[in-house]
Protein backbone atom coordinates (compact mmCIF):
# COMPACT_ATOMS: atom_id res chain seq x y z
CA UNK A 1 0.00 0.00 0.00
CA UNK A 2 1.26 3.64 -1.26
CA UNK A 3 1.53 6.26 1.50
CA UNK A 4 -1.42 8.08 -0.63
CA UNK A 5 -3.37 5.24 -1.32
CA UNK A 6 -3.87 4.78 2.41
CA UNK A 7 -4.80 8.83 2.71
CA UNK A 8 -7.04 8.38 0.77
CA UNK A 9 -9.02 5.35 1.77
CA UNK A 10 -9.09 7.36 5.36
CA UNK A 11 -10.78 10.60 3.44
CA UNK A 12 -13.15 8.21 1.61
CA UNK A 13 -14.12 6.37 4.89
CA UNK A 14 -14.44 9.72 6.49
CA UNK A 15 -16.32 11.77 3.61
CA UNK A 16 -17.61 9.32 1.46
CA UNK A 17 -16.39 8.67 -2.69
CA UNK A 18 -14.04 11.01 -4.53
CA UNK A 19 -14.63 12.46 -8.33
CA UNK A 20 -12.03 11.07 -10.73
CA UNK A 21 -11.23 15.08 -10.84
CA UNK A 22 -10.50 15.39 -7.03
CA UNK A 23 -8.54 11.59 -6.93
CA UNK A 24 -6.18 12.82 -9.91
CA UNK A 25 -5.39 15.87 -8.37
CA UNK A 26 -4.38 13.88 -5.02
CA UNK A 27 -2.11 11.49 -7.02
CA UNK A 28 -0.59 14.34 -8.94
CA UNK A 29 -0.27 17.08 -6.56
CA UNK A 30 -0.46 15.62 -3.31
CA UNK A 31 2.32 18.14 -1.65
CA UNK A 32 4.61 14.97 -0.02
CA UNK A 33 3.39 11.88 -1.79
CA UNK A 34 1.76 13.59 -5.15
CA UNK A 35 3.46 11.85 -8.32
CA UNK A 36 5.03 15.39 -9.97
CA UNK A 37 5.72 16.79 -6.89
CA UNK A 38 7.73 13.86 -4.92
CA UNK A 39 10.24 12.86 -8.51
CA UNK A 40 11.64 13.34 -12.13
CA UNK A 41 9.16 11.60 -14.51
CA UNK A 42 11.32 12.08 -17.65
CA UNK A 43 13.49 9.94 -19.47
CA UNK A 44 14.75 6.47 -19.34
CA UNK A 45 14.64 6.52 -16.24
CA UNK A 46 11.60 8.06 -15.56
CA UNK A 47 7.78 6.75 -16.72
CA UNK A 48 7.54 8.67 -19.96
CA UNK A 49 9.20 10.38 -22.68
CA UNK A 50 8.12 14.13 -24.63
CA UNK A 51 8.78 15.09 -27.65
CA UNK A 52 11.46 17.62 -26.59
CA UNK A 53 13.78 14.70 -24.96
CA UNK A 54 13.78 12.64 -28.25
CA UNK A 55 14.60 15.50 -30.54
CA UNK A 56 15.83 18.74 -30.80
CA UNK A 57 14.04 19.26 -34.24
CA UNK A 58 10.62 19.53 -32.04
CA UNK A 59 11.56 22.78 -29.69
CA UNK A 60 13.64 24.42 -32.76
CA UNK A 61 10.34 24.16 -34.88
CA UNK A 62 8.32 25.17 -32.14
CA UNK A 63 10.47 28.05 -31.78
CA UNK A 64 11.29 29.68 -35.20
CA UNK A 65 6.71 28.99 -35.58
CA UNK A 66 6.65 31.33 -32.15
CA UNK A 67 9.74 34.47 -33.34
CA UNK A 68 7.14 33.86 -36.97
CA UNK A 69 4.04 35.05 -35.11
CA UNK A 70 6.05 37.67 -33.32
CA UNK A 71 7.54 38.82 -36.66
CA UNK A 72 3.99 38.86 -38.30
CA UNK A 73 2.53 40.94 -35.17
CA UNK A 74 5.18 43.98 -35.56
CA UNK A 75 7.59 42.55 -32.90
CA UNK A 76 6.46 43.61 -29.86
CA UNK A 77 8.14 44.49 -27.03
CA UNK A 78 8.39 43.69 -24.57
CA UNK A 79 6.58 40.60 -24.38
CA UNK A 80 6.32 37.02 -22.32
CA UNK A 81 7.90 34.25 -23.78
CA UNK A 82 6.00 31.80 -21.46
CA UNK A 83 5.70 27.54 -21.11
CA UNK A 84 3.06 25.41 -19.33
CA UNK A 85 4.63 22.23 -17.65
CA UNK A 86 8.29 22.61 -18.55
CA UNK A 87 9.40 19.65 -17.54
CA UNK A 88 13.63 19.48 -17.34
CA UNK A 89 13.67 22.55 -19.62
CA UNK A 90 14.46 21.00 -22.64
CA UNK A 91 11.50 22.02 -25.27
CA UNK A 92 12.68 25.77 -23.70
CA UNK A 93 16.32 25.38 -24.03
CA UNK A 94 15.65 24.60 -27.58
CA UNK A 95 13.17 26.93 -28.91
CA UNK A 96 16.00 30.20 -27.00
CA UNK A 97 18.55 28.39 -29.01
CA UNK A 98 16.61 28.21 -32.40
CA UNK A 99 15.63 32.21 -31.83
CA UNK A 100 18.76 33.48 -31.03
CA UNK A 101 19.51 34.71 -34.60
CA UNK A 102 16.09 36.60 -34.92
CA UNK A 103 16.87 40.10 -34.58
CA UNK A 104 15.14 41.33 -31.46
CA UNK A 105 13.13 38.67 -30.70
CA UNK A 106 15.61 37.36 -27.14
CA UNK A 107 16.18 41.29 -25.96
CA UNK A 108 12.31 41.96 -26.37
CA UNK A 109 11.43 38.63 -24.43
CA UNK A 110 11.08 38.49 -21.03
CA UNK A 111 11.11 34.01 -20.26
CA UNK A 112 7.82 33.06 -17.67
CA UNK A 113 7.65 29.36 -16.70
CA UNK A 114 4.18 27.79 -14.85
CA UNK A 115 5.46 24.96 -12.65
CA UNK A 116 4.40 24.08 -9.70
CA UNK A 117 6.83 20.78 -9.53
CA UNK A 118 9.98 21.95 -6.60
CA UNK A 119 11.92 19.17 -7.95
CA UNK A 120 11.56 19.83 -11.99
CA UNK A 121 11.76 23.94 -11.07
CA UNK A 122 15.88 22.85 -10.20
CA UNK A 123 16.18 21.02 -13.57
CA UNK A 124 14.74 24.08 -15.26
CA UNK A 125 17.25 26.65 -13.61
CA UNK A 126 19.88 24.11 -14.40
CA UNK A 127 18.94 24.22 -18.23
CA UNK A 128 17.75 27.97 -18.88
CA UNK A 129 19.44 29.63 -16.07
CA UNK A 130 21.24 32.16 -18.96
CA UNK A 131 17.92 33.12 -19.98
CA UNK A 132 16.40 34.50 -16.15
CA UNK A 133 13.70 32.77 -15.66
CA UNK A 134 10.84 33.79 -13.29
CA UNK A 135 8.43 31.15 -11.73
CA UNK A 136 4.50 30.53 -11.39
CA UNK A 137 1.97 28.53 -10.16
CA UNK A 138 -0.65 29.58 -12.07
CA UNK A 139 -1.16 31.79 -15.34
CA UNK A 140 -3.04 34.15 -13.83
CA UNK A 141 0.63 35.36 -12.64
CA UNK A 142 2.10 35.99 -15.77
CA UNK A 143 3.27 39.77 -16.35
CA UNK A 144 0.49 41.63 -18.38
CA UNK A 145 2.33 41.94 -21.53
CA UNK A 146 2.23 40.32 -25.19
CA UNK A 147 2.24 36.78 -24.44
CA UNK A 148 3.87 33.67 -27.00
CA UNK A 149 2.97 30.60 -24.89
CA UNK A 150 3.91 26.95 -25.91
CA UNK A 151 2.55 24.00 -23.53
CA UNK A 152 3.27 20.35 -24.74
CA UNK A 153 1.55 17.62 -23.00
CA UNK A 154 0.46 20.03 -20.16
CA UNK A 155 -3.42 20.08 -20.31
CA UNK A 156 -3.22 16.10 -20.61
CA UNK A 157 -2.49 16.14 -17.08
CA UNK A 158 -4.68 18.44 -15.43
CA UNK A 159 -7.59 16.63 -13.46
CA UNK A 160 -11.44 15.73 -15.39
CA UNK A 161 -14.25 14.32 -14.28
CA UNK A 162 -16.16 11.97 -15.77
CA UNK A 163 -20.00 11.61 -16.86
CA UNK A 164 -21.94 8.45 -18.29
CA UNK A 165 -24.99 9.51 -19.98
CA UNK A 166 -28.75 8.05 -18.32
CA UNK A 167 -31.33 9.01 -20.62
CA UNK A 168 -31.58 12.53 -20.49
CA UNK A 169 -29.57 12.82 -17.45
CA UNK A 170 -26.09 12.23 -16.67
CA UNK A 171 -24.33 10.25 -13.43
CA UNK A 172 -20.74 10.71 -12.46
CA UNK A 173 -17.99 8.49 -11.94
CA UNK A 174 -16.81 8.44 -8.73
CA UNK A 175 -14.12 6.70 -6.89
CA UNK A 176 -14.90 4.62 -3.74
CA UNK A 177 -13.79 1.63 -1.47
CA UNK A 178 -14.60 -1.68 -2.04
CA UNK A 179 -13.27 -4.43 -0.79
CA UNK A 180 -10.37 -2.89 0.48
CA UNK A 181 -9.56 -1.39 -2.41
CA UNK A 182 -9.94 1.19 -4.43
CA UNK A 183 -13.10 1.02 -6.79
CA UNK A 184 -14.90 3.11 -9.29
CA UNK A 185 -18.89 3.85 -8.67
CA UNK A 186 -21.67 6.05 -10.45
CA UNK A 187 -23.62 8.85 -8.45
CA UNK A 188 -27.41 9.01 -8.78
CA UNK A 189 -28.55 10.31 -12.23
CA UNK A 190 -28.96 14.35 -12.36
CA UNK A 191 -29.62 16.71 -15.24
CA UNK A 192 -26.23 19.05 -16.11
CA UNK A 193 -27.24 21.87 -17.73
CA UNK A 194 -23.43 22.19 -18.63
CA UNK A 195 -23.57 19.01 -20.67
CA UNK A 196 -26.88 20.22 -22.42
CA UNK A 197 -25.29 20.17 -25.48
CA UNK A 198 -23.90 16.39 -25.45
CA UNK A 199 -27.35 14.48 -25.54
CA UNK A 200 -27.40 15.18 -29.37
CA UNK A 201 -24.27 13.36 -30.13
CA UNK A 202 -24.15 10.86 -27.10
CA UNK A 203 -26.10 7.78 -26.42
CA UNK A 204 -26.90 5.79 -23.41
CA UNK A 205 -23.38 4.75 -21.73
CA UNK A 206 -21.58 6.95 -23.43
CA UNK A 207 -18.90 8.76 -21.25
CA UNK A 208 -18.08 12.36 -21.12
CA UNK A 209 -14.91 13.93 -19.43
CA UNK A 210 -14.92 17.53 -18.01
CA UNK A 211 -11.91 19.44 -17.06
CA UNK A 212 -12.51 22.60 -15.75
CA UNK A 213 -8.79 23.88 -14.80
CA UNK A 214 -8.22 23.62 -18.26
CA UNK A 215 -10.77 25.21 -19.58
CA UNK A 216 -10.61 28.14 -16.93
CA UNK A 217 -6.91 27.79 -18.24
CA UNK A 218 -7.29 28.74 -21.99
CA UNK A 219 -10.07 31.68 -20.96
CA UNK A 220 -7.19 32.98 -19.63
CA UNK A 221 -4.64 32.78 -22.18
CA UNK A 222 -7.81 33.61 -24.74
CA UNK A 223 -8.27 36.86 -22.94
CA UNK A 224 -5.23 37.92 -22.45
CA UNK A 225 -3.97 36.99 -26.43
CA UNK A 226 -7.29 39.18 -27.43
CA UNK A 227 -6.36 42.02 -25.71
CA UNK A 228 -2.59 42.46 -25.67
CA UNK A 229 -1.40 40.23 -28.42
CA UNK A 230 0.44 36.87 -28.86
CA UNK A 231 0.38 33.03 -29.66
CA UNK A 232 -0.47 30.27 -27.75
CA UNK A 233 0.62 26.87 -29.09
CA UNK A 234 -1.16 23.57 -27.54
CA UNK A 235 0.77 20.50 -28.27
CA UNK A 236 -1.34 17.37 -26.69
CA UNK A 237 -2.81 13.74 -27.40
CA UNK A 238 -6.79 14.08 -27.38
CA UNK A 239 -9.70 14.95 -30.57
CA UNK A 240 -11.70 17.88 -31.00
CA UNK A 241 -14.55 16.76 -28.70
CA UNK A 242 -14.31 14.47 -25.94
CA UNK A 243 -16.09 10.88 -25.82
CA UNK A 244 -14.86 7.34 -23.76
CA UNK A 245 -12.91 6.80 -20.66
CA UNK A 246 -9.56 7.81 -21.84
CA UNK A 247 -8.40 8.13 -17.89
CA UNK A 248 -4.80 6.28 -18.43
CA UNK A 249 -1.81 5.29 -15.65
CA UNK A 250 1.50 5.39 -17.52
CA UNK A 251 4.33 3.60 -14.56
CA UNK A 252 7.86 2.31 -16.01
CA UNK A 253 7.05 3.10 -19.48
CA UNK A 254 4.29 0.63 -19.78
CA UNK A 255 0.40 1.23 -19.11
CA UNK A 256 -0.72 0.39 -15.15
CA UNK A 257 -3.99 0.47 -13.84
CA UNK A 258 -4.77 3.94 -12.62
CA UNK A 259 -6.26 2.63 -9.21
CA UNK A 260 -3.68 0.56 -8.07
CA UNK A 261 -0.63 2.72 -6.91
CA UNK A 262 -2.11 6.05 -6.23
CA UNK A 263 1.13 8.55 -6.53
CA UNK A 264 3.60 6.31 -8.20
CA UNK A 265 1.90 6.43 -11.63
CA UNK A 266 1.79 9.69 -14.43
CA UNK A 267 -2.36 9.71 -14.62
CA UNK A 268 -3.52 11.70 -17.65
CA UNK A 269 -6.54 12.09 -19.84
CA UNK A 270 -7.00 13.19 -23.50
CA UNK A 271 -7.85 17.02 -24.19
CA UNK A 272 -10.98 18.08 -25.61
CA UNK A 273 -9.77 20.70 -27.81
CA UNK A 274 -13.16 22.15 -28.78
CA UNK A 275 -13.69 22.98 -25.05
CA UNK A 276 -10.27 24.24 -24.82
CA UNK A 277 -11.07 26.59 -28.16
CA UNK A 278 -14.19 27.71 -26.90
CA UNK A 279 -13.04 28.40 -23.26
CA UNK A 280 -10.43 30.75 -24.84
CA UNK A 281 -12.53 33.27 -26.80
CA UNK A 282 -12.73 36.24 -28.12
CA UNK A 283 -9.12 34.55 -29.01
CA UNK A 284 -9.13 33.11 -32.15
CA UNK A 285 -8.18 29.47 -32.82
CA UNK A 286 -6.94 27.25 -35.77
CA UNK A 287 -8.00 23.99 -37.28
CA UNK A 288 -6.70 20.77 -35.01
CA UNK A 289 -3.94 20.00 -37.04
CA UNK A 290 -2.10 16.43 -36.57
CA UNK A 291 1.33 17.04 -35.05
CA UNK A 292 2.72 14.89 -38.20
CA UNK A 293 1.77 17.15 -40.64
CA UNK A 294 2.17 20.71 -38.43
CA UNK A 295 6.16 19.82 -38.06
CA UNK A 296 6.05 18.79 -41.80
CA UNK A 297 4.78 22.40 -42.66
CA UNK A 298 7.24 23.77 -41.02
CA UNK A 299 9.99 22.12 -42.63
CA UNK A 300 10.91 18.80 -39.74
CA UNK A 301 12.25 17.13 -42.89
CA UNK A 302 14.69 19.77 -44.09
CA UNK A 303 15.84 19.97 -40.67
CA UNK A 304 16.34 16.37 -40.19
CA UNK A 305 18.41 15.79 -43.34
CA UNK A 306 20.24 18.98 -42.58
CA UNK A 307 21.48 17.39 -39.17
CA UNK A 308 21.61 13.62 -40.46
CA UNK A 309 24.54 14.88 -43.13
CA UNK A 310 27.36 14.94 -39.72
CA UNK A 311 25.92 11.87 -38.47
CA UNK A 312 27.28 8.01 -38.98
CA UNK A 313 26.13 4.16 -37.65
CA UNK A 314 23.72 4.17 -34.11
CA UNK A 315 23.71 8.12 -34.10
CA UNK A 316 22.56 8.53 -37.61
CA UNK A 317 20.03 5.37 -36.86
CA UNK A 318 18.80 7.00 -33.59
CA UNK A 319 18.09 10.46 -35.53
CA UNK A 320 16.09 8.71 -38.17
CA UNK A 321 14.30 7.25 -35.65
CA UNK A 322 13.28 10.69 -33.95
CA UNK A 323 12.23 11.87 -37.07
CA UNK A 324 9.60 8.74 -37.31
CA UNK A 325 8.53 8.46 -34.18
CA UNK A 326 7.66 12.51 -33.81
CA UNK A 327 5.93 12.94 -37.29
CA UNK A 328 5.22 9.28 -38.78
CA UNK A 329 1.06 8.92 -38.05
CA UNK A 330 1.54 5.23 -36.77
CA UNK A 331 4.15 6.76 -33.65
CA UNK A 332 3.48 10.38 -32.12
CA UNK A 333 2.29 11.89 -35.75
CA UNK A 334 -1.24 11.52 -35.55
CA UNK A 335 -1.82 10.48 -32.13
CA UNK A 336 -0.83 14.38 -30.97
CA UNK A 337 -2.53 17.42 -31.66
CA UNK A 338 -1.96 20.99 -32.41
CA UNK A 339 -3.89 24.00 -31.44
CA UNK A 340 -3.09 27.78 -32.28
CA UNK A 341 -4.55 30.65 -30.45
CA UNK A 342 -4.03 33.68 -31.92
CA UNK A 343 -5.82 37.25 -31.83
CA UNK A 344 -9.15 37.79 -34.04
CA UNK A 345 -7.57 39.12 -37.49
CA UNK A 346 -4.14 38.48 -36.83
CA UNK A 347 -1.83 35.90 -39.21
CA UNK A 348 -2.19 32.18 -38.28
CA UNK A 349 0.69 30.83 -36.65
CA UNK A 350 2.78 29.18 -39.40
CA UNK A 351 2.01 25.12 -39.99
CA UNK A 352 -1.88 26.10 -38.98
CA UNK A 353 -5.08 26.81 -40.87
CA UNK A 354 -7.87 27.64 -40.29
Amino acid sequence: MTALLDLLKRQIAASGPVTVAEYMAQCLGHPEHGYYTSRDPLGADGDFTTAPEISQMFGELLGLCLAQSWLDQGAPAPFVLAELGPGRGTLMADILRATRSVPGFHDAMSLHLVETSPILRKSQAAALDAAHPCWHDTVGTLPDMPLFLVANEFFDALPVRQFVRDGPAWRERVVGVQDGALQVGLTDPTHLATLSHRVEDTRDGDIVETCATGTAIAHAIGARIADRGGVALIVDYGDWRSLGDTLQALQNHAPANPLAAPGMADLTAHVDFEALARAASPAAHSRLTTQGVFLERLGITQRAQALARGLRGPALNAHVSAHRRLTHPDEMGSVFKVLGLFPPGATLPPGLQT
